[in-house]
């Protein structure tokens, strides 16, 4: 059974976390939550790992995560809104173990593209955070959003893709309505990631 570090943010409100919760409850990931981190202590998700019991470490400076890591003796990094930069010593010491979800269609290869269902390009979002992300889909008039799991790599927003997941544009779509239909792919396209690499 793995061993899973999540690491979420006072930003978004824990459902990534949630998802894969449920994933492992559901017996669809072979893994168990082992710690819980968190920069801030005002965190929504933090209130999901305490109801479920899950041991919860808050972590305000980023050099003191790699030893938090090591003693929780992880196998794999979630990251679910971790606001906080991943040092390269943290990237090196769990090198293709942490995982990411960018809201963006990152390529396989830096001078790659993806495409969309469609056939058309798809947008990287390469440095742009979630609701700047969605903008970007919505002003580019992009005919699809997407995000992707991918394993953190020192190359900015790139790594080894484990995971897409496309969200088509409606007309009238706003920040919230195209980021709330594209988070349920995101969740369940986490839990499939974690599915296949617990296994």
């Amino acid at each position: 059974m793995k061993r899973l570090a999540v690491l979420i943010s006072n930003k978004g409100t824990g459902t990534n976390l949630q998802a894969i919760i449920n994933g492992i409850e559901n017996k669809k990931v072979n893994a168990k939550i082992v710690v819980v981190i968190n920069d801030v202590e005002d965190a929504l998700g933090l209130n999901r790992a305490r109801k479920y019991n899950l041991p919860i470490v808050i972590c305000p400076k980023k050099e003191n995560l790699l030893g938090i890591l090591k003693k929780y003796k992880v196998d794999f990094v979630c990251l679910a809104g971790w606001k906080q930069i991943i040092t390269d010593e943290v990237i090196y010491a769990l090198h293709n173990r942490i995982l990411n979800t960018h809201p963006g269609l990152v390529p396989d290869t830096l001078d790659g593209v993806v495409k969309n269902p469609d056939g058309t390009e798809a947008l990287w979002n390469k440095g742009k955070i979630t609701d700047k992300a969605m903008q970007n889909f919505l002003d580019k008039k992009a005919t699809y959003a997407g995000c992707t799991n991918h394993f953190l790599s020192k190359e900015f927003d790139f790594g080894p893709v484990l995971g897409r997941c496309f969200e088509k544009l409606k007309p009238n779509d706003t920040i919230d309505s195209l980021y709330t239909r594209l988070k349920v792919k995101e969740n369940k396209m986490y839990v499939k990631v974690l599915a296949k690499l617990c296994k």
